[in-house]
Order: structure tokens, then sequence, then C-alpha cells
């Protein structure tokens, strides 16, 4: 695997070993169908995405409103002044996100869709080989991003999520929530862990 662009100057959460995993997945996701990424931030998990989608002729679709999860807002743990917009005293990661595109050379490969997960999803109908959830951290987002999404997931397609802690003096909860349910479905097996990600296929 060899990326475009240095990836430890992308602001992000994502260790390496799941990068691997995101870009592992994503080529064997060609098989099936889209990728369809779910809180892109700056783009650091998405150049891991796209560049496999460019290897093999795929398409990412990069679902981020842009204004930061609950963490990133003034006075919580992950705000960062420099994505902050002082003129609407908003958080805006979408320049930096575009930044990124152009510099991994991925703007023909990588789809933004700024929304909501909800609004994007309404009228999605393109059946998809790869869903990654990174989204926002709220019972109620991940929850949205779970039922929003799946649905769309072909069979033998992929499901990712990001930042499953087990351990709630690790991380927030919902990421692992969300996962427990989709291994309750009886729809997903397992394949693997990495670090916080869980890797699951469609049956």
């Amino acid at each position: 695997m060899k990326l475009p662009i240095n990836i430890d100057r992308i602001k992000g959460f994502l260790a390496e070993d799941e990068g691997a995993a995101l870009f592992d997945s994503a080529i064997k996701a060609a098989n099936f169908g889209p990728i369809l990424e779910i809180g892109s931030y700056c783009g650091k998990s998405t150049v891991y995405l796209g560049t496999a989608a460019k290897e093999t002729g795929n398409t990412v679709f990069a679902v981020d409103h842009h204004r930061g999860s609950e963490e990133h807002q003034i006075g919580e743990g992950y705000f960062d002044e420099s994505l902050f917009d002082a003129q609407r005293q908003k958080v805006d990661t979408f320049g930096e996100f575009r930044d990124t595109l152009s510099q991994a050379k991925l703007e023909d490969t990588v789809v933004p869709i700024v929304a909501p997960t909800k609004v994007a999803a309404k009228h999605w109908r393109t059946p998809l080989g790869l869903v990654f959830i990174d989204g926002g951290h709220s019972m109620e987002a991940a929850l949205n991003d779970y039922r929003c999404w799946t649905p769309h997931l072909v069979t033998g397609g992929y499901l990712l999520i990001h930042d499953i802690f087990p351990d709630p003096k690790d991380g927030g909860r919902p990421p692992f929530e969300i996962f427990e349910l989709a291994k309750a479905s009886g729809q997903f097996e397992l394949i693997t862990m990495v670090n916080t990600l869980g890797i699951m296929r469609r049956l």
C-alpha cells in the first residue's frame, strides 16, 4: 500500500493499522459496489479508502456535514481552533477536507456529500459494497448512521465501524452499541477487529 500523501500531516483520529485495514477492505469491496464513508473530518480515512478505490476503479461517497461532531465543538476535548470559522461561529472542516483530496489527487475518485446522514440517505438508491461508520458518537447519531446506510449494503459487502471500545472507561459507547446491534441482527458476520475498528461482512 503506497499512499499519495503524507498521512501523518492530515488531522484525524485513525491509527495506522486501522488505516491499512480500511485500505484492504476497500480493495475487496470493489467486487461488490461503491464505498460509502460516514464521517470524513479532514480526510485521513478518506485517503485510505480513496487510494484503494482509485486502484480498483471504484468510487467513494464521503458523507459529512463538516460542522464537527459533539467532541469537536468549543469547550469540548477535541476542539481545534484552526478548524473554527469565526465569521459564522461554527466548526468547518470542509476546506481542509477538499485540500486533502486535492493533494492526494483523489478528486476524481471521492464524491463529497456535505449533509447530515439522514438527509443524504433519504433518496439513496445505489447498492453499496462497503459502509464505513465513523460519524457522530452520540447514540442518536450512531443509530442514524447504522439504520440509514446498512440496508444499502449488498450481500458479501463490508461493514466497518470505528471507535469500538468494549470498556466504557476507554471511550464512548455508541459505536460499540451499534457494533453489538449488527452482530445480534444475524445479518453480519464478524471478520476481525483491528485496534478499535470492527470489520464485518453482510450475510
